[in-house]
């Protein structure tokens, strides 16, 4: 879903709506009422990835995700690489990136000492 949002350039906060149109039969129920449990207003992109992540992951793959995303370490990929799995596995652990600072600190913690030490000076 997110490689479609930055294909055709979706701005967050038509990203829920766009995805939620694509939801099915009990998925679907279960958006609307969720939805209606939230407020009924507009539920921002970040909270309605975290609440189908606890509705359809179970929750031992959840801490697993999470754990790995915790452990990930450049290692021998490129920062390119280790960017792109950062972000790949961030979507399952929203609580260490709810914002731009904690998700620029754990990002540095997981390049290699020589790139990080270059990082943290700028």
């Amino acid at each position: 879903m997110e490689k479609s949002f930055k294909l055709i350039q979706v701005s967050d906060n038509l990203k829920t709506d766009y995805a939620s149109y694509f939801l099915k039969s009990e998925a679907n129920y279960w958006w609307e009422s969720t939805k209606a449990l939230e407020g009924g207003g507009p539920v921002p992109w970040v909270r309605s990835t975290e609440l189908f992540l606890e509705k359809y992951f179970l929750d031992c793959v959840q801490s697993q995700m999470e754990i790995e995303f915790l452990e990930l370490k450049q290692g021998d990929r490129s920062v390119a690489e280790y960017e792109a799995k950062f972000t790949e596995f961030a979507r399952f652990a929203p609580d260490y990136v709810s914002s731009e600072a904690p998700k620029a600190k754990r990002f540095q913690h997981g390049l290699k000492p020589e790139i990080r030490s270059g990082v943290v000076v700028l």
